[in-house]
């Protein structure tokens, strides 16, 4: 269980909850939703190289060898990071942290209806996220596919994330995040019921592999985006931290439903279709989301 501790911190120090926000605050607001966009779209291509290495590890090293093979790439994130923090800048809105004013920016949080139904729609493209990233290529292989076609699969919807995060991450600073969102968990809704219900096939893996890797991390620029319209930047990290732990009690939920309903059941269908309920019920939450500042934050101390 240590390990497992140890393992869930590393991968926490690196996840959107970290970086974003401190990209966000590094550029002026001209500018957030398309460095927000760049750097969703970056982690995506890291799946779509990594997948079928990964896949290739198994098959030669076993998993104990591909794992230690992985944790040794990711030595390079350190490395990399170390120019970075020399060159870190606070943006404007974040100057001095005044503990009076992250106190009044929690409590304002806390009692903000928006913010909430934010937090409680990440919650659902966790689910989705996390049950088709581990189930995906079971469900595919008890299909009769081979495991290359799942690794794949996975790859390409890291392909298309790329352009798809990056993509909302331009339309969402031009446009309403809220609307964005509505219309990517509309999307998911969509191409899940269409993947159940049409024959499974080659084409239709691969076709719904690339349109659910387009709306894949989507979400994620317009809701940073929306945290930071709301809030500001200098907080941020703290604020959409909550919003990234919904979306990961969503991960949890959507591995465990997942395995626990094929156990008792013996097929996924039930966590699809409940794949398409929960877009559903994202798009009416997303709906009376206020897209403007709060008002009432203390002012920062100034530097």
């Amino acid at each position: 269980s240590g390990l497992v501790l140890r393992a869930g911190a590393g991968v926490a120090g690196t996840a959107f909850g970290i970086v974003l926000p401190a990209m966000a605050r590094a550029v002026d607001e001209s500018r957030r939703q398309l460095v927000l966009g760049i750097g969703t779209s970056a982690g995506s291509m890291g799946q779509f190289l990594l997948a079928p290495v990964a896949q290739s590890l198994i098959d030669w090293l076993g998993w104990s060898g591909a794992l230690n093979a992985m944790a040794l790439m990711s030595l390079s994130m350190a490395l990399l990071a170390m120019p970075l923090a020399a060159s870190d800048r606070p943006a404007s809105d974040s100057q001095i942290v005044s503990p009076e004013a992250f106190a009044d920016t929690l409590k304002l949080a806390r009692g903000h209806v928006s913010y909430w139904l934010l937090t409680a729609g990440f919650f659902v493209c966790g689910f989705h996220l996390a049950f088709i990233t581990v189930h995906m290529p079971p469900f595919l292989m008890d299909a009769g596919f081979d495991s290359s076609v799942a690794a794949w699969s996975i790859s390409l919807i890291g392909l298309f994330n790329v352009a798809g995060a990056f993509l909302a991450g331009v339309i969402s600073g031009r446009v309403s995040k809220r609307l964005v969102l509505i219309t990517i968990y509309g999307g998911r809704a969509v191409a899940i019921a269409l993947f159940m219900l049409l024959p499974l096939s080659l084409t239709t893996v691969l076709t719904f592999s690339c349109v659910m890797g387009f709306l894949w991390l989507a979400t994620v620029p317009p809701t940073t985006g929306l945290v930071a319209t709301m809030f500001g930047t200098r907080y941020m990290a703290t604020l959409y931290g909550v919003v990234f732990l919904s979306h990961q009690i969503g991960s949890f939920t959507g591995v465990w439903l997942g395995g626990w309903l094929y156990e008792t059941t013996g097929t996924y269908d039930v966590v699809w279709w409940a794949g398409v309920a929960l877009s559903l019920v994202t798009m009416a939450l997303h709906w009376p989301i206020r897209e403007t500042p709060v008002t009432g934050i203390r002012p920062a101390a100034p530097a």
